[in-house]
Formats: structure tokens, sequence, C-alpha cells
């Protein structure tokens, strides 16, 4: 019993030695200008850290879709870039009748026979020289040149507005890339052609 009285003790003691010194050392530190300031925050986020931050927020809620990235690419490029309204409007437009304008589908063979846009004369951008001959007298006459292909992240109407540009020689104000392309006009339900420009064929109808 004895023993357990001065294992009481010495362990009293030592808790009272202990938070006297922790009083001592936070009156110090309170007395020191250089003391501490406990409810401050020592590692602060720099201002660079924070505008890179809000700006990846930002750039994550506003990151462009792949239309607009499209759009902006038809753009840098010098084209026209233009939406199915548009299109439906120039395919519509006597004009075109007339060879002033001038729609060019450039998919794949396979892709065109399976269905195109009215009026619309086959360019695929792989094997230029099997249509140049056809296509080329067309341009210099149109005063207005849609080019499309699939839409979405098909590049196909971008790459064939570059080839007739920089091989061709036809004016780019000339030409508009149709960026929603086949996909964009087949969603909102207008009418697809099959043979050839203006045969009047809709798919399944032979």
């Amino acid at each position: 019993m004895e023993r357990q009285r001065q294992l009481r003790g010495i362990l009293l003691e030592s808790l009272l030695i202990a938070a006297a010194g922790a009083g001592l050392a936070f009156a110090a530190n309170a007395l020191s200008p250089r003391g501490l300031k406990l409810a401050r925050d020592y590692f602060p986020e720099s201002p660079a850290a924070a505008v890179a931050l809000q700006r990846q927020a930002i750039a994550g809620t506003n990151a462009p879709s792949p239309a607009q990235e499209a759009t902006a690419a038809v753009k840098a490029e010098g084209f026209h870039a233009i939406g199915t309204a548009q299109v439906k409007g120039l395919v519509n437009d006597p004009g075109r009748e007339e060879g002033l304008i001038l729609i060019l589908d450039a998919r794949g063979p396979k892709e065109f026979e399976a269905g195109h846009v009215p009026g619309a004369h086959e360019f695929y951008y792989y094997a230029p020289e099997n249509y140049l001959p056809t296509v080329l007298p067309l341009c210099q006459i149109a005063r207005q040149i849609v080019v499309y292909c699939n839409g979405g992240q098909c590049e196909d109407s971008r790459f064939a507005a570059v080839f007739l540009r920089d091989s061709a020689d036809v004016p780019a104000a000339k030409l508009y890339v149709y960026v929603g392309g086949m996909t964009a006009w087949r969603t909102n339900g207008l009418p697809v052609e099959v043979g050839d420009p203006d045969s009047g064929n809709a798919p399944g109808s032979n």
C-alpha cells in the first residue's frame, strides 16, 4: 500500500510540473514578439496556386464540346463553319441547281452509297484523283462549296477543304464546312439520297 501511495505521489508531482511548464511556455510565447500565433495558418495556399486551382475548376465545368472544338479548327483554317439549318437552306436554294452552290461528301464510297445529303457529289479525300476531274470544274463555277463528312470527331471534311484550297487553288472564302455532318443531318430527320446527285432516290426505294 505504501508503495502505491509513493507512485501516486510521483505521478501527481510529474503532472503538476508538466502543467506548470506548459503554462510558462504559453506565457513566454504570448509575451515574445516572435511568438507563434496559435490561430494562424502557417501553410497558406499561395495566390498563384489558388488561381491555378480556380482555372482548373472553370476549365472542368466549361470545357469545349467536340462541336465547338471542330468549329474552332475550321475557322482557324480560314473556312466558314456552318450548321444544319444553313446547309438545309443551301440544299434547297435555287442557286444549287444553277451550279452556284456545290455540296461535297468527303466520306468513303460505301458511306456515300448508303445515303448522302440530296444533291451532294462524292469527293473522297483519301483518293482525290478519282474525283477531281468531275469536282474541280464544279468548284470553279460554284460561289459556295459545302464539304461534310460524318461530323463529331470526323475531320475528313476539314481535310478535304484544306486539300481543295492548297492543292486545287479553290479560294478559302468559298469553302464552308458542315461541322455536324451526316450524323446531324440524319438526327434532324432530313431527307437522304442514294445514287447520283439529285437522283431523288431515297434509301430502299430501288
